[in-house]
């Protein structure tokens, strides 16, 4: 018996521009073969266990010499060797699968094999850079048809199948995968009779953090795109709608807020902000010390929750020890501020106490009001925690006991960035604030810096990213 397959578009990079259909099914996946293109943040709605394989282990050559020249035949079979194990398969592909991805090849072979199979749709990276720098693809006054084109072929054919005298004719021409063959493409699309100062858009890492825009005209292009180093992947636009990227960019006419923290990304609010979580948080490599805390929190008279993080690893050791919500029967629970005591309803518990000032220091001044004298608290937190509440609380006459329930980590993968894109960075921990220096050193000037809470401000100072 063979499993399934699906063919799924994870969209042109942002982790968010997957659809719905595409990101239930992502969870279900026992493996995931993807495209190196695939932003890693997606990977983490995986379920435990599932197998993820980069199709760059798998590369002949490298991704961008003669274009994209991963080894299809070893992604194939690779494909249809797990779905014949019976496992339920994704191969999550860049961008819409239909669109210069080498659909129709693992189509072939997986009708071949006999797999079932099924396409899903996703944003394609043509469209999600013209609604990323507001150049529509068509319009009324400029351009009434649109033509996409790849900027490179397969190197087995005889001859070329584009046919460059049609192609100069259309109102858009968005070229894939050209940035290698610019000069040339240019030279043939003036030959073939496209106005040499048609308005050209070049853009790299579109949906990303470190999306560029670079604007020029077909007579001079290349050049500037030699000069800027623009590197693939992009996206090149070219015709009259070009130009209203000047007016339309929402990206550079908003407030742009670089939110280095692990909420969710914030919506109808002034400004657009753009998520990049300088932490990471993991699991512990052994729990048996936090279990065995677990196993007698019928002793604490308080759970002291001070992250979300704290509660989600808290119920499922508690669940992984045969124990549920109901061995917090009588126990007081308190929650440092909204995000935790709203975790905490996802497990039905309702805080006892939450402060009005959502940082470690109003959550000591509400327990002032508090006899906690004598009192046992238990605190599941990170490993990196501050240790100022813990502190506070045994300076107010309680019996805490704090146990490392999660790891705090920094990301590895953290992109480049022109920090001078942004408007302002928001720090949110302490971490985030050690992370930054780490990866990006010093904040440029002009830049507005908000420090969430007294300790990330604290540790901004040690860090000298007020200068």
């Amino acid at each position: 018996m063979s499993g399934k397959v699906y063919l799924v578009g994870g969209g042109p990079g942002k982790p968010d521009l997957i659809t719905v259909r595409g990101l239930n099914i992502l969870k279900e996946a026992d493996v995931v073969i993807y495209d190196y293109l695939v932003d890693r943040q997606l990977l983490e709605y995986t379920k435990e266990g599932a197998e993820l394989v980069c199709c760059d282990r798998l590369a002949k050559k490298g991704r961008y010499s003669d274009g994209f020249s991963i080894h299809q035949e070893k992604i194939t079979n690779l494909v249809i060797e797990k779905a014949k194990k019976d496992k339920k398969v994704i191969r999550l592909k860049n961008g819409d699968p239909s669109i210069f991805s080498r659909c129709s090849q693992e189509l072939e072979a997986l009708a071949k094999a006999r797999i079932e199979f099924e396409i899903v749709p996703g944003v394609t990276a043509a469209s999600a850079t013209s609604c990323l720098t507001g150049i529509p693809l068509t319009d009324r006054e400029y351009a009434t048809d649109c033509v996409f084109v790849t900027g490179h072929e397969a190197p087995s054919k005889d001859e070329s199948m584009l046919d460059w005298n049609a192609i100069a004719k259309n109102g858009t021409v968005v070229l894939y995968m050209a940035v290698e063959n610019l000069a040339d493409i240019v030279k043939k699309l003036v030959e073939a009779g496209k106005d040499k100062n048609t308005p050209v858009a070049m853009v790299q890492n579109a949906s990303r953090l470190n999306q560029r825009v670079l604007r020029g005209t077909l007579k001079d292009i290349a050049v500037k795109a030699k000069d800027e180093k623009i590197k693939p992947p992009a996206i090149i636009i070219i015709g009259k709608v070009a130009k209203l990227e000047k007016n339309f960019n929402w990206l550079r006419r908003n407030k742009r807020v670089l939110f280095t923290g692990l909420s969710e990304e914030r919506f109808f609010i002034r400004g657009t902000y753009f998520h990049l979580p300088l932490i990471k948080i993991c699991l512990l490599e052994n729990y048996d010390k936090f279990d065995d805390y677990l196993r007698s929190i019928r002793k604490f008279d308080w759970v002291v929750f001070a992250s979300r993080y704290g509660v989600e690893y808290f119920f499922k050791r508690l669940n992984a020890i045969g124990n549920d919500a109901r061995a917090l029967t009588h126990i007081k629970i308190a929650a440092v501020g909204n995000s935790t005591k709203n975790r905490l309803l996802d497990f039905g518990i309702h805080a006892d106490l939450v402060p009005w000032e959502e940082s470690s220091r109003g959550l000591l001044k509400r327990f002032k009001k508090e006899n906690i004298n004598g009192k046992r608290i238990f605190m599941p937190r990170s490993d990196l925690s501050d240790k100022g509440l813990k502190n506070g609380l045994k300076r107010l006459g309680a019996v805490v006991i704090s146990s490392y329930a999660y790891r705090n980590v920094m990301p590895s993968d953290l992109p480049d960035l022109e920090l001078s894109n942004f408007d302002e960075i928001m720090f949110t921990s302490p971490s985030t604030v050690r992370n930054f220096k780490k990866r990006y050193g010093k904040i440029p000037k002009g830049i507005t810096r908000r420090f969430i809470g007294d300790v990330t401000l604290a540790e901004a100072k040690k860090c000298r990213l007020l200068d």
